[in-house]
């Protein structure tokens, strides 16, 4: 019956309602073992009544004192370990007491004064044994209870701290991408404009088309956006590619219309076609070709971004991008979600994700 003395009791919405209900219903148990325990049936019904009066007559008392011993229990677990056994001691004692000066000023009022005290001579001892061993239950019973609701709080908080922490972790890697993205952006705009306004005009208005959707994802604190606006985001980023590697860059999608409600975390797709076009088609003379596609298998919703370019001779997997994406999702989806790369030399870079669908926060 000891306790954690600096934590208190956990408060559970609805939990005293709940083991209220649970010690109504367990003393209403006990009451007809008992009256079940003293019928005798084959006498008839009247000894049912009989039983049922002495049940209740017996067990009143006990029942009525017993719904003390929680909040006692509740106060005792706050106060010094090493008092404890002293205060059940002493409480025990007490409920025993109490269960006979009830019984017995029952007796007075019901039958008068001889026959309440003859009762008490009686019963005494057997009284007060009784009365230690209904304590000790009902002392063990609430002091489980409590341990349960505290070690359940406790799980509790111990599973939103680390929510927070991941949180935190995958607010940081969000960080982390968005800088590198505009980085890199900022740096093929400054190329366009020594080659061709024009253009880099054109190439402004889809930048601005999106940063917006950066900042709805950060001002919002999107936790998952459409794949149709991440898609529409990689078309902005791969037109304004275009622009700087011309012919040299082709794309192939392959779309589930389908799947493309269904939610992802914000700049998923984009770091993986930027490091195809930076590592595997930029990088060599003819270009190449990055395939993107979006399916759904079962009950999860797969992408796939992959690019034929010189395959793992190349340094695809040292970005930034690449691994915040990692740990993104090494942490996001309850650790369900699987980013996995697949590569050999000359054999381009492919890299393929697997959410479970509907797995919303």
């Amino acid at each position: 019956m000891s306790a954690l003395q600096s934590v208190p009791p956990a408060t559970v919405p609805g939990g005293e309602r709940r083991l209220l209900a649970a010690y109504l219903g367990l003393c209403a148990l006990c009451w007809m073992l008992y009256a079940m325990a003293g019928a005798e049936w084959q006498r008839g019904l009247w000894r049912l009544w009989e039983a049922a009066y002495e049940a209740t007559l017996n067990l009143w008392a006990p029942m009525l004192l017993g719904a003390a011993v929680y909040p006692w229990v509740r106060w005792l677990q706050r106060r010094p370990l090493a008092l404890h056994w002293m205060l059940h001691t002493l409480a025990a004692l007490l409920f025993g007491a109490a269960w006979q000066a009830l019984e017995f000023l029952l007796a007075w009022w019901l039958f008068g004064a001889e026959h309440a005290l003859a009762s008490w001579h009686q019963r005494v001892l057997w009284r007060a044994v009784w009365g230690v061993f209904a304590y000790l239950a009902l002392a063990l019973g609430f002091a489980g209870v409590l341990h349960a609701r505290r070690a359940q709080a406790s799980a509790l908080a111990a599973a939103q701290a680390e929510s927070a922490l991941v949180r935190a972790e995958l607010a940081a890697i969000s960080g982390k991408l968005n800088p590198h993205f505009l980085f890199n952006t900022l740096n093929t705009l400054i190329a366009l404009t020594r080659k061709d306004a024009a253009a880099a005009e054109q190439a402004l208005l889809g930048f601005a088309r999106m940063m917006r959707y950066v900042l709805d994802t950060q001002r919002g604190a999107a936790d998952r956006v459409p794949l149709r606006d991440e898609i529409d985001f990689v078309r902005d980023y791969l037109a304004l590619e275009a622009l700087r590697l011309g012919p040299r860059l082709q794309v192939q999608w392959q779309l589930d219309g389908t799947v493309l409600e269904h939610g992802i975390p914000p700049l998923t797709l984009q770091p993986l076609v930027e490091n195809a076009i930076q590592h595997g088609i930029a990088p060599r003379v003819a270009g190449g070709t990055v395939s993107i596609t979006a399916a759904r298998r079962g009950e999860r919703l797969v992408l796939v971004v992959a690019d034929d370019g010189s395959g793992s001779s190349s340094n695809h997997g040292s970005g930034v991008g690449l691994s915040a994406l990692r740990r993104r999702f090494a942490l996001d989806y309850g650790g369900r979600a699987e980013l996995a790369v697949h590569t050999a030399p000359g054999a381009g870079f492919r890299v393929e994700i697997s959410i479970p669908v509907g797995d919303e926060p």
